[in-house]
């Protein structure tokens, strides 16, 4: 089951507008910290107290904010954070619905098997990695692909615009030096 481009387009257009219209801007990369901290919370239950305030963190990044990443951390049932889970669900069910992981030829294009084979842990190795070094940048950039550029360019911001052409000028150069055959 394949979805043409331009459908896709719109329709993830259309949710992008519904989500800023009805809830707020999308951004996931947050989430993720959320998740380091509620596994952090697990092995050391004082990473996240609740203070007469609010919430308050031994982790300076969940404290700042007057808590509310040490909020999100003690009840994570919020927005965003279920956004994130259904994103990777949907991302699963999508994979599944397509015939499996991609491991079959015809799921990747040609460059890659011709730059990397067709060995399916380092087809692993090198998403794994490439989602690291992009939520890396994501934080340190104070966030994400989605939020920045996505969102950012659909309600005008400069900086998501900024942030878009730096996120082209960085990708460009990465795809020529990762696929110098073809």
């Amino acid at each position: 089951m394949t979805l043409n481009w331009k459908i896709g387009g719109v329709a993830l257009g259309l949710v992008f507008f519904l989500a800023v219209l009805l809830v707020k801007p999308i951004g996931v990369s947050t989430q993720f910290v959320i998740l380091d901290g509620i596994v952090a919370d697990i092995v050391n239950p004082d990473t996240v107290t609740k203070t007469d305030e609010g919430f308050t963190s031994t982790n300076a990044y969940l404290a700042k904010s007057n808590g509310k990443y040490a909020k999100s951390v003690a009840n994570p049932m919020n927005y965003s954070f279920i956004f994130v889970v259904a994103m990777m669900v949907g991302a699963f069910l999508s994979a599944m619905m397509r015939g499996g992981n991609g491991a079959d030829e015809n799921k990747l294009p040609a460059i890659h098997y011709d730059n990397f084979g067709d060995t399916p842990m380092k087809r692993y190795a090198i998403a794994f990695v490439g989602g690291v070094i992009v939520l890396y940048g994501a934080r340190l950039a104070g966030g994400c692909t989605s939020g920045h550029m996505m969102s950012g360019m659909m309600q005008t911001s400069l900086s998501g615009y900024i942030f878009a052409a730096g996120a082209f000028a960085a990708a460009v150069p990465a795809a020529v030096l990762m696929y110098k055959k073809g």
